[in-house]
């Protein structure tokens, strides 16, 4: 591995193809339906959009799904999931990963879109968009005062940058959590910003901007977190569950950790989610933590036609059926 390639020149230019890279992200959705998806009998949740102030005190959305028929005057207080999403994409993106799920298990999920330091969709877990995640039950009763939640079943869900935020949120508002799941996680950003270089190198995409898919995500962490791991490594280590691991497992959330042998996006991952569970298994922890290793295409688990039914299963957001541990699906003593 390269680590002392030179930063890319190209800065305007990287932006652009990281912007055009999360439109690919967001059309990112699984259509063929899978064991265990919810039935087409089923009604499609309600969907609500509302907006909300963020920590840098800019006006973002954040799409809330509700099971179908709730609303005012049928409305009696659900468990609300907090699903921040992945690299490049945005709350209403996150949301049509869930299906039909909410009107199955009787659940909210508020997707939002969330906001970094300085970028909008690659907040690489900044402290203030934990900060807002954990305000967002309070954010959907202002928004919308019908939707009662039951406060003793608050969780959180996401994959990739979104698994990355909810374990920081567990690290930093434990008492918040009923349960988490994290998937596909990056659990060491410094490390990450290595192994970007990594990725597979698309010729055309290096000829039409003039850099590697690495280079430029490098080129977001750098202005989203403020320099290189090697010139501000707090703020790296800030944003890195590997490093609030201690954190993690005194805080009293049960916790599922799912990563992918072939992963190619989050590459390597037995040193990013596989190391952080290896961490918390020699720490200690006081409540479950559970790993689930399998072989899928990154946070292609993360969706209501594949084994997003059976983390919300394990969380007890859906009812009993189907095997607990689905083929393929490994764990690790």
């Amino acid at each position: 591995m390269n680590t002392n390639r030179p930063h890319s020149n190209r800065r305007g230019l990287c932006r652009n193809a990281l912007v055009l890279l999360s439109i690919g992200t967001l059309a990112t959705v699984a259509t063929t339906p899978a064991r265990g998806s919810a039935g087409a009998h089923v009604a499609a949740p309600r969907v609500e959009t509302i907006t909300y102030r963020t920590n840098s005190g800019g006006t973002r959305e954040a799409t809330v799904l509700l099971p179908a028929g709730y609303g005012p005057g049928a409305n009696p207080p659900l468990p609300l999931v907090i699903s921040p999403h992945g690299r490049g994409a945005n709350g209403r993106s996150n949301s049509k990963f869930w299906g039909k799920l909410p009107t199955v298990g009787r659940f909210a999920v508020v997707n939002p879109d969330g906001m970094g330091r300085r970028t909008k969709s690659f907040s690489y877990g900044y402290r203030g968009q934990i900060d807002d995640l954990a305000r967002m039950p309070k954010i959907v009763t202002q928004a919308l005062p019908w939707v009662r939640i039951d406060r003793s079943r608050i969780y959180a869900l996401g994959s990739s940058m979104g698994g990355q935020e909810t374990l920081l949120l567990v690290a930093r508002h434990p008492h918040l959590l009923a349960g988490a799941v994290a998937m596909d996680s990056v659990t060491d950003l410094a490390l990450r910003y290595e192994q970007v270089l990594d990725l597979p190198t698309n010729p055309e995409f290096v000829k039409r901007w003039g850099s590697s898919e690495g280079d430029c995500l490098r080129s977001a962490m750098r202005r989203e977190v403020g320099g290189t791991p090697t010139t501000n490594p707090r703020g790296y280590a800030a944003r890195s569950p590997l490093e609030l691991a201690a954190a993690i497992a005194k805080s009293g959330v049960p916790l599922e950790i799912w990563w992918s042998k072939v992963d190619r996006i989050v590459t390597d991952q037995r040193t990013q989610s596989g190391a952080l569970y290896t961490k918390l298994v020699r720490l200690g922890t006081t409540a479950p933590v559970e790993a689930y290793v399998g072989r899928w295409a990154h946070s292609h688990e993360m969706r209501s036609t594949e084994l997003l039914p059976v983390a919300l299963r394990g969380l007890g957001l859906l009812p009993g059926g189907g095997a607990r541990r689905p083929a393929g699906v490994d764990y690790p003593v």
